[in-house]
């Protein structure tokens, strides 16, 4: 599956967010807010945290991560 030039460019934010929340495995994932994505970002991120490329997590408490 290949990105569009603006799912990327989302993707690529909502990585380098959490990525500078500390987000980086399921012991240390962060909520939205602790991530501080903005109105866009959060609509994009359950596509992104399914099973879309695999790289984004959710856990059952609906906290984020890096894999």
């Amino acid at each position: 599956m290949s990105l569009s030039g603006f799912q990327f460019k989302m993707h690529y934010k909502i990585l380098n967010k959490l990525r500078k929340a500390g987000a980086v495995s399921e012991d240390s994932a962060v909520t939205i807010g602790e991530a501080d994505l903005d109105y866009q970002e959060q609509m994009w991120l359950d596509y992104f945290a399914g099973v879309f490329l695999g790289k984004i997590k959710k856990t059952d408490d609906r906290r984020y991560y890096i894999r």
